[in-house]
């Protein structure tokens, strides 16, 4: 009998020891699989977290892109991705939200080359308005100065012929009834020089200025006399060795004298007009 219980006893305890390790057998089953749904919702929630801060930035590209092409191309497709993009981030699956966030990209890029080429086209067209105005300021500008010059050229010469006009106009005319010494003087001058009453109404005025026509005129400060007031009076006697007396011999020496030193009687009587002597 005491041999019976003892096989008993040990029959009852090896069932105790089985019964023990299937119990740890399946609690570390139960801890490994509770570890692996762990390790499963970690990569899960890592996944999301990704695949959401890439639909994120991918949303936030894209909205500038399609405030950029307003006016400039379409972006309707575009904007009904961002719209389809933002409603999965909070619903769909992780692989789901990466699949809209890769279309949304690629319309984002096709949206951007199509506003950097209407950009590029607005400042080609911009420049070649630019260069053109610039063109035009140029030419305008060359014929302003074209035109500026051509004045300053025609006031010069204005100015230049004033004087000659206001000499000629101040030109005094000739006598219409010449008598004595002036009537020797036009008929030498005429016929020596071929000067006509123009020149005649200078030479008149000249040596009325001068000696008042007088043979015998005598300029006690400077020396100079007759008719011409020769300085002194013995030039004129290369003309005639009567000089002194003689108003034709005088006039002739005077005439040759005004065309050798002023070329006519009006170039003479200028010459008096500026100065006061001739």
């Amino acid at each position: 009998m005491a041999g019976a219980v003892v096989a008993v006893g040990a029959i009852v305890g090896t069932g105790f020891v089985v019964q023990s390790a299937v119990a740890t057998q399946n609690d570390s089953a139960a801890a490994a699989a509770e570890a692996r749904q762990t390790e499963a919702d970690l990569a899960d929630r890592v996944l999301r977290a990704h695949v959401t801060w890439t639909a994120k930035s991918t949303v936030t590209d894209a909205n500038s892109v399609i405030a950029a092409a307003q006016g400039k191309t379409d972006a309707t497709t575009l904007t009904a991705s961002v719209t389809t993009l933002n409603r999965a981030t909070l619903i769909a699956a992780p692989e789901h939200i990466a699949e809209l966030a890769s279309v949304t990209k690629t319309q984002t890029e096709t949206v951007q080359a199509a506003v950097v080429a209407v950009d590029r086209a607005t400042a080609e067209q911009a420049a070649t308005a630019a260069a053109a105005a610039q063109a035009a300021a140029e030419a305008q500008a060359a014929a302003d100065a074209a035109a500026a010059a051509e004045a300053a050229a025609a006031a010069e010469a204005a100015a230049q012929a004033a004087p000659e006009e206001s000499a000629a106009s101040s030109r005094p005319a000739a006598p219409t009834d010449p008598s004595g010494a002036q009537a020797i003087a036009r008929d030498l001058m005429a016929a020596q020089y071929g000067w006509g009453d123009d020149q005649f109404g200078c030479l008149v005025s000249l040596w009325s200025k001068e000696s008042g026509w007088n043979v015998n005129a005598y300029n006690a400060s400077s020396g100079a006399t007759g008719i011409p007031q020769a300085l002194p009076g013995s030039k004129m006697a290369s003309a005639g060795a009567d000089w002194a007396t003689n108003p034709a011999t005088q006039i002739t020496w005077g005439l040759g004298y005004i065309s050798g030193s002023y070329g006519t009687p009006c170039g003479a009587w200028d010459q008096s007009q500026s100065s006061g002597w001739y």
